[in-house]
């Protein structure tokens, strides 16, 4: 029976860590810029309280941040904790075009004149002489130990290729 007189408490140093939780998600929801923070689930207020907070400095945005993760605690944290991390993973699809540019640059600078023929093919814009150029001189710096700048504008050239033609091209694709 003495135990139900006394009132039951939260641990203080499991607050202390769940306010330094939302303390942390605060400071991370101001790094985001404009059209990220659209896509979290915010309040008005929460939304409000950001605002503000990118215009104070020291000693104004510390209590701003303080008032950030009071606010934080009305919010739904595993909603914002689950849109954050979505936000923070790559584009797949944009990643394995990354990964198959990558491919076409290293076949041809490895002298893959296939290759060459089928990307003429797709991209009729394409600079035949431009190319080969890059490759050259990216095979160059290879055995010359030197920085594969050629190698990166030849990439940089794929891109932008690609980039151009990309909706007449996205029907037709190239083997990888």
């Amino acid at each position: 029976m003495s135990d139900s007189k006394y009132a039951i408490r939260p641990n203080k140093s499991q607050l202390k860590r769940e306010i330094r939780v939302l303390n942390e998600l605060g400071k991370e929801l101001l790094t985001l810029s404009d059209g990220q923070l659209k896509k979290i689930p915010l309040s008005n207020t929460m939304r409000e309280a950001l605002a503000d907070a990118r215009r104070f400095s020291r000693g104004a945005l510390q209590r701003q941040l303080r008032r950030i993760a009071s606010l934080m605690q009305a919010e739904d944290v595993d909603a914002i904790q689950q849109e954050l991390a979505r936000q923070k993973q790559p584009d797949k699809q944009q990643t394995a075009e990354l990964h198959q540019l990558e491919q076409w640059r290293d076949r041809l600078v490895g002298g893959d004149e296939r290759l060459l023929t089928e990307l003429i093919e797709q991209f009729p814009n394409i600079d035949r002489q431009r190319i080969r150029q890059l490759a050259r001189n990216a095979q160059l710096e290879i055995k010359r130990s030197k920085p594969p700048k050629s190698s990166r504008a030849l990439f940089r050239y794929l891109a932008e290729l690609k980039r151009v033609t990309a909706p007449e091209s996205e029907s037709q694709g190239l083997e990888n």
